[in-house]
């Protein structure tokens, strides 16, 4: 539980908390800290942390140290304390409950249920406005995966797909699966999801995809995207591609190098590789819509219980130190590692 310092006891602006929060101290090493937060201006909202969710994507670069200098400013996430020289907090995928709002929030009320992109941590202070009503009818653990279905959604628009469209993602990681999970949804068109994991086959199936090794992968994709973060994975999706086809790059190499064999087909196929970014909504999209409707629209494709799939058994937050490198190690397996904050989690 937290502790509440309330200094002059006149409003809840003048009450601050102390909180628990992850920190990464150096590559591979983290501890739990306490912080003192508040005071709660006008328009914010004290949140209690009920479940946060850790993705091997950005993150493993993150606990490992190997954002480069150059890309320090870029990478910073919302909320974050401190530079990726460590220590620093990390993460974007944070549900809790509203436990109090300054006199101007009219959107929220305590106990309602939100999402934020903030790293990990018992307590939080954010302006409402960065806190996203979750749907009643979305249970708090699957809310965790709001961040990472924006990126999807966001994939899905850059991409143009239609029904008439032969498509592959090659990448079953969390990002990937939601992808295909959303073309399959939406667009309605059956979606390949390539692998060099076979242990993959089953979560894929669960999701009514597709699963395929890439020795075994169809070939002639209009719409390929890939999520691998591999120069090999890259390499599959031009060989796999139609003609005239799409690659929808969505992974983020850091500071690796990469090398591609661009002679043979990919100049006479006329191929196109089309980067996507959560980061700026697509263009078919900008004039329209809102970074806040993206995350409510994708917070409403949660509500699909076969989505639970992807979710890990959850670890306490307090020990949650203790299972980073294996969480987030080079030779990790997980998806979404869910992380528990309540006294008794129900992993619900």
């Amino acid at each position: 539980m937290s502790e509440r310092i309330d200094h002059k006891n006149e409003s809840n602006a003048q009450i601050e908390t102390v909180a628990d929060r992850l920190l990464y101290q150096a590559p591979m090493v983290a501890s739990i800290e306490s912080v003192t937060i508040g005071p709660l201006g006008n328009n914010d909202v004290l949140l209690q942390t009920v479940k946060s969710g850790i993705s091997r994507g950005t993150e493993s670069l993150v606990f490992a140290g190997k954002v480069p200098k150059h890309e320090w400013q870029r990478m910073r996430c919302p909320h974050q304390v401190g530079d990726f020289s460590f220590p620093l907090s990390y993460g974007y995928a944070l549900v809790g409950k509203v436990i109090e709002t300054g006199r101007d929030v009219e959107h929220l009320t305590p106990d309602h249920m939100v999402f934020a992109l903030h790293p990990h941590q018992s307590h939080v202070i954010i302006d409402a406005n960065h806190a996203n009503k979750i749907p009643a009818d979305i249970p708090p653990c699957r809310a965790i995966l709001a961040a990472n279905m924006e990126t999807a959604l966001n994939a899905l628009w850059d991409s143009n797909v239609s029904a008439e469209d032969t498509v592959s993602v090659i990448g079953a990681g969390v990002v990937g699966l939601l992808t295909a999970y959303l073309v399959s949804k939406i667009v309605q068109t059956k979606v390949a999801i390539i692998d060099i994991d076979e242990n993959k086959h089953a979560v894929a199936e669960s999701l009514g995809l597709s699963f395929f090794l890439p020795k075994e992968a169809p070939k002639n994709n209009t719409i390929i995207f890939h999520t691998s973060a591999s120069g090999a994975g890259l390499q599959t999706a031009l060989n796999l591609a139609a003609f005239e086809g799409r690659i929808i790059e969505m992974s983020w190499y850091c500071d690796k190098d990469i090398s591609l064999q661009l002679g043979g087909a990919f100049h006479s196929q006329r191929l196109s590789i089309i980067s996507s970014q959560v980061g700026h909504i697509s263009p078919s999209h900008r004039a329209t819509t809102s970074y806040a409707q993206r995350m409510a629209e994708a917070l409403n494709l949660l509500n699909d219980p076969a989505l639970d799939a992807l979710l890990e058994a959850g670890i306490g937050f307090k020990a949650l130190p203790d299972h980073l490198n294996r969480i987030l190690g080079p030779n990790a397996n997980t998806l979404c590692q869910v992380v528990d904050y309540e006294t008794n989690p129900s992993g619900d």
